[in-house]
């Protein structure tokens, strides 16, 4: 029964309609494996009853003929979506014990859909970070492994990469503030697709720096991402920034065909010291791209090289803003208290220990570039960056262009404890080629490819216009059918 993991989306929707399987037997299946694979570090907290009971009434609606295409499938969510009466502490100790009163805009979709939820997945605290290596839970470890080398899974969406490609659930829900699914889903060799700002609710979502978050689905195959987003996205008057804009038929859009597309190279993505295999694996995939029948050309993205020092002034700032409200008063952790101490020690207190050490950096660097004398010199010079990197892209895109193929991630898995915290700047340069899609507000996909000499996977990320997941979509799976990956990682755990 534990194969029934290992399904897609697509194929358990198939069989739970015809009978072959319940949804019953499909969450125990998972359960089973979720059981065996604490080693992972996935999931940091179980449901099995909520799962079992939501898998009772999914089959009930798929006897009753009332099935969305979601309907019995169980699903691990990140632990950054507020889940009612379930802990959604993202990853943070400052957050301990809290147990929301309300759902997320995007889980309560998926909810209604019929879906199942598995458990809560670890990540980076507050969704900071590129390894996995902040979470107070600890590390999620990759299930694809080289001799003894633990690797990471990326990050910060890290539990639900490595949970779908263990096949410990179908597919998972993931964040994007700057490649926190795309980047390990590269690592992991599973999908993953950050929609366009706006397109998924952030209501109920633990907010990190709020104009670049983004909600998304990590998947087996670009086929369920395209119907998982179909369920998870909608427009929401309680989020300010979700956009009523018509979503088409993603999976009916996946035809394959992408005769007379134009497909841009970025002659700026050439980075200095990318290995010789991203380097090939790139050439490869938009040789793939020619062959199926698009049309491959250079194409200039002048900005690039500032979107990452923009990123790290705005994202701060933004996380300081937010993270003001983590205070010790109303949830969450509180600090012990010594004899006279007031309120302002409370704050100190609390943040000091709830906080882990790369939160309070960012925090730091966000206080500082919004402070009185460094506003102008600093934020505001970034946005300014920003509205140039948005405007390459809005060129690109108006000469013909209809996505832009690029590397996903500077290299393949790096192992646990291997980026130096002394330099935190080396970990951020795993963003170098995710963060200008966050920046212009663009959706944009992983796609796994082929594995690196090491024998990791490697993932190819395409950039789409403006709501148009749709056509990115289908050039991915005109993408993903030419490479033919279909390498699962060998069983340790």
């Amino acid at each position: 029964m534990t194969e029934l993991s290992k399904l897609t989306i697509a194929d358990a929707r198939d069989a739970l309609r015809k009978g072959d399987v319940t949804a019953v037997e499909l969450t125990n299946a998972c359960l089973t494996e979720i059981e065996g694979a604490d080693a992972l570090g996935a999931f940091v907290h179980k449901t099995p009853e909520i799962a079992l009971e939501q898998a009772a009434a999914a089959d009930a609606r798929i006897k009753a003929g009332d099935a969305p295409d979601m309907c019995g499938i169980p699903l691990g969510i990140k632990d950054l979506f507020c889940t009612k009466g379930v802990p959604s502490q993202a990853a943070s100790g400052i957050l301990e014990g809290f147990k929301p009163e309300y759902e997320s805009t995007v889980t309560q979709n998926l909810w209604n859909s019929g879906s199942i939820m598995l458990g809560k997945l670890n990540m980076d605290e507050f969704a900071m970070g590129s390894s996995n290596e902040t979470s107070v839970y600890g590390n999620a470890v990759n299930p694809w492994k080289i001799d003894d080398r633990l690797l990471t899974p990326g990050g910060s969406s890290g539990g639900s990469a490595a949970a779908v490609a263990a096949d410990l659930c179908l597919a998972a829900t993931g964040t994007d503030t700057g490649g926190s699914i795309r980047q390990p889903a590269a690592f992991t060799g599973i999908v993953g697709l950050k929609p366009t700002y706006g397109r998924c609710s952030r209501w109920g979502v633990v907010a990190f720096a709020s104009s670049l978050d983004q909600a998304g689905p990590m998947t087996k195959t670009v086929r369920d991402a395209a119907i998982m987003l179909q369920t998870m996205a909608s427009h929401d008057p309680k989020d300010s920034t979700s956009v009523e804009f018509p979503l088409p038929d993603l999976e009916a859009a996946l035809t394959g065909d992408i005769k007379g597309k134009k497909i841009g190279i970025p002659r700026e993505y050439r980075v200095d010291g990318m290995p010789a295999e991203i380097e090939a694996q790139w050439q490869e995939g938009a040789e793939m791209l020619r062959a199926a029948g698009a049309e491959v050309v250079d194409i200039s993205l002048p900005h690039t090289k500032y979107a990452l020092p923009a990123y790290y002034v705005i994202a701060p700032a933004e996380a300081s803003s937010n993270l003001a409200r983590y205070d010790g008063v109303r949830y969450g952790h509180r600090a012990q208290l010594a004899q006279g101490d007031g309120i302002v020690q409370m704050y100190e207190k609390t943040r000091a220990e709830g906080f882990g050490h790369e939160v309070q950096r960012r925090v730091m660097v966000g206080t500082y570039v919004l402070s009185a004398g460094f506003y102008d010199a600093y934020y505001n010079r970034a946005r300014k960056v920003r509205t140039l990197i948005k405007q390459d892209f809005e060129q690109a895109f108006a000469s013909g262009i209809d996505a832009i193929l690029t590397p996903a991630t500077p290299s393949s898995a790096f192992g646990l404890g291997e980026m130096s915290e002394a330099d935190p700047v080396e970990m951020y340069l795993m963003d170098v080629f995710t963060v200008t899609v966050n920046m212009a507000g663009l959706p944009g996909i992983s796609v796994p490819t082929k594995m690196s000499q090491e024998g990791l996977p490697m993932g190819l990320q395409l950039i789409g216009k403006p709501w148009g997941e749709d056509e990115l979509l289908n050039t991915a799976y005109a993408l993903e059918n030419a490479a033919g990956f279909v390498s699962k990682p060998a069983k340790w755990w």
